[in-house]
């Protein structure tokens, strides 16, 4: 693997906090506008969506009722948000990566459209999962305990509720393994982190079954085994992500290894525009040595101008010399 990448998300263009709220804040922005234009054209389908959901409780033979004048009004703008979401999921799933993109290392962004498939993909397996299985089972549990002076009599308000929320909380359910794959990848989870922490998370499920379904036992058991099951799927995720992690830490290193340093950068050029220093006043120039540019002439007088540099001792001093001294002082 070449270095580019293994790049490390902090090599890339860094952000600054104001800068991350504003990226989010337009994710957020074109997500929102994504359910709406699906809203707009699932509220034409309307009647065909109620018909759908529906159709779990048309098996007992019992009409569904509104109180309200405005009610099946409200229920037809619910039902149309309720497909805006369903259908724009695709788009809400790619704003999420995209937002999360600069934080993964570059081999990882390539993966970034499989994980949209995969994140639509599940969402809808978990809503099935509640529609086909979950809603019938809870149904016939819930109006099993009538009785001929307890007859039933739902609104299809509190049915259409209770029916969405389990498709809805199903779905962010199911993304459990993304969600671990996803966090083991960039090192804030580990199999081993989730393992020691196992009978914390099973609190936590059933206290989050609690909120995310109908206040009803039923509802909340039925979310929170598939969720401690998902829980034990997402550990052996964890491990297969923890691996390759592992895998490409090492090749990286290796990498490295095999890679020879980067030359030192060369001397900084001297300063006053590349010239050398000059030489300091009276310090005598050295004499050139013979190249072969240059010619023996040249040669002999630079050699010339450097004797005259030094003056022989005889030419300024001669008190050791006989004649000299004659010629300073002569006889009388």
């Amino acid at each position: 693997m070449s270095a580019k990448e293994h790049e490390t998300p902090d090599e890339e263009k860094r952000m600054p906090f104001l800068d991350h709220l504003e990226e989010l804040r337009w994710r957020l922005i074109k997500s929102i506008a994504a359910v709406m234009v699906m809203a707009m054209v699932s509220y034409m389908f309307s009647e065909q969506i109620l018909n759908i959901l529906t159709h779990p409780y048309a098996k007992f033979s019992r009409p569904l009722i509104f109180l309200a004048p405005t009610e099946g009004f409200m229920i037809r703008i619910k039902l149309a948000l309720f497909g805006g979401l369903i259908f724009a999921l695709p788009v809400i799933f790619y704003q999420f990566w995209k937002f999360v993109a600069p934080g993964l290392y570059p081999h990882e962004k390539k993966y970034v459209p499989t994980i949209i498939v995969i994140s639509t993909f599940n969402f809808l397996v978990g809503a099935a999962f509640a529609y086909f299985i979950i809603v019938p089972f809870g149904l016939r549990f819930l109006i099993g305990f009538e009785t001929p002076d307890l007859q039933a009599s739902i609104r299809i308000k509190d049915y259409l509720s209770f029916i969405t929320n389990l498709m809805l909380a199903f779905g962010v359910v199911f993304e459990l393994p993304i969600l671990a794959f996803f966090l083991t990848r960039i090192g804030i989870i580990t199999p081993e982190f989730m393992k020691k922490y196992r009978r914390y998370a099973i609190v936590i499920v059933f206290v989050l079954a609690a909120v995310l379904t109908p206040p009803d036992v039923f509802s909340q058991i039925a979310l929170a085994i598939p969720l401690v099951l998902l829980y034990e799927i997402s550990i052996w995720v964890s491990k297969a992500a923890k691996r390759k992690r592992d895998e490409a830490k090492s090749a990286e290193e290796e990498e490295s290894v095999r890679t020879p340093p980067p030359p030192p950068p060369p001397p900084p050029a001297p300063s006053g525009g590349g010239q050398p220093p000059e030489a300091p006043k009276g310090t005598p120039p050295e004499a050139p040595a013979m190249t072969p540019e240059m010619e023996p002439d040249e040669a002999e007088t630079e050699a010339e101008e450097t004797d005259d540099f030094y003056p022989e001792e005889s030419e300024t001093t001669g008190l050791g010399d006989d004649e000299e001294d004659e010629e300073l002082y002569p006889p009388d």
